[in-house]
């Protein structure tokens, strides 16, 4: 009998660490499709944009007002950081409650190193070659408290392109930073 029950406490060791090995799994596995959702969402984003012409008058109108800011979001909902754009000049204001550290990835390496210097030396470039006002350079700038962002901002963004190319590095650098809190 002792046999026996040694017998089903070792298959029953076994169920259980095959079961945690399949939650492991299953787990990382959400996490990639959980990523390829959002990457999904971007596409569609960039994608169902539609640029429309617009009289110049109304466009000079336009930059005068205000535009309300854009909430970055998860796919669930919840607001990661408002995007504020006045003019030329984009910041980026975590939402309330929301504690990114700085050094926290993709902050630094992506969001600053691979699409906002990158886009600096670009128009550094073109003031050398003459193509740029020394004025119209894209610089940016952290407000922060110890290694907590208080705020981003982005000042002589350029163009629409590059504006929604800062607004998508953005959303997606906001996001990946809240699930690595998040599984913490």
């Amino acid at each position: 009998m002792s046999d026996l029950r040694e017998r089903s406490t070792k298959k029953l060791a076994e169920l259980k660490a095959y079961l945690e090995k399949k939650v492991v799994e299953d787990e990382e596995e959400i996490r990639t499709l959980r990523s390829f959702l959002e990457v999904i969402d971007l596409l569609l984003t960039e994608r169902s944009y539609r640029r429309v012409e617009v009289p110049k008058t109304l466009v000079e109108d336009t930059k005068k007002q205000e535009v309300p800011p854009q909430s970055i979001r998860t796919i669930s909902g919840v607001v990661l950081a408002d995007m504020h754009v006045d003019g030329p000049n984009l910041r980026v204001v975590p939402g309330e409650g929301m504690k990114f550290d700085t050094n926290t990835p993709p902050f630094r390496p992506f969001l600053l190193g691979k699409v906002l210097e990158p886009m600096q030396k670009k128009d550094e470039e073109a003031v050398r070659k003459g193509g740029l006002s020394p004025d119209r350079v894209l610089s940016f700038d952290l407000d922060q408290q110890g290694n907590l962002l208080k705020q981003l901002r982005v000042k002589n963004y350029g163009d629409e392109t590059r504006l929604s190319e800062i607004k998508n590095a953005v959303r997606w650098t906001f996001r990946k930073m809240y699930e690595k809190t998040v599984g913490t």
